[in-house]
């Protein structure tokens, strides 16, 4: 039942994460714009806290990972607005390279984690690695002074949306059948049975 909530939860963060964003950083110098990118931040660092809940038995390494990267890019999302407040675009901009290079690496093995244990359709795991990756290329590429940030991040952002629609209809459920890849099967358990 967790699960379930909890996949519905992050769907409509991932959503909210996104208008939110969207409308605060095309407000800049202005309150709303960054309360927005400030109400931004406090919806992916839930984000992350809610899936490390889900996968911290199952998949403790990508919980931490995935938890750590979200936070990160919640620092840096904040960080990012109140330099750009006080120092200009191209700190802000450093901070915002680094806050999607954080999401896009620390995602990419929550994609596998989710697709293991049949939490997406694998043919949407797929998509959001590639989108990740994708992403975070874009933001090295940046970072290095390429302008191809933007037109790499087109396909994540187009995954979190699908993504976030997916869970708030759904939340987290395996198929129907499906049998997480690390599971013990029933006839190879160990025999607990005392004697």
């Amino acid at each position: 039942m967790f699960l379930h909530s909890a996949g519905r939860c992050v769907g409509a963060f991932f959503l909210l994460a996104i208008v939110a964003y969207g409308i605060g950083s095309s407000l800049p110098g202005q309150l709303a714009g960054t309360a927005l990118v400030v109400l931004n931040s406090v919806l992916v660092a839930a984000i992350g806290a809610l899936v490390f809940l889900a996968l911290r038995r199952s998949h403790p390494g990508v919980a931490w990972t995935y938890l750590v990267a979200r936070g990160a890019e919640a620092l840096l999302l904040t960080v990012g607005i109140v330099l750009l407040d006080r120092v200009g675009v191209e700190a802000a901009d450093l901070a915002y390279q680094m806050a999607m290079l954080s999401l896009g690496l620390g995602s990419l093995p929550l994609c596998l984690a989710v697709s293991r244990l049949h939490w997406l359709p694998r043919w949407l795991a797929i998509w959001g690695f590639a989108g990740y990756a994708l992403l975070a290329a874009g933001s090295a590429a940046e970072l290095l002074g390429a302008g191809v940030g933007l037109v790499l991040s087109i396909p994540g952002g187009l995954f979190e949306v699908v993504l976030g629609l997916l869970l708030l209809v759904r939340g987290v459920a395996p198929a129907t059948g499906a049998r997480p890849t690390n599971a013990v099967r029933p006839d190879t358990a160990p025999d607990t049975a005392l004697r």
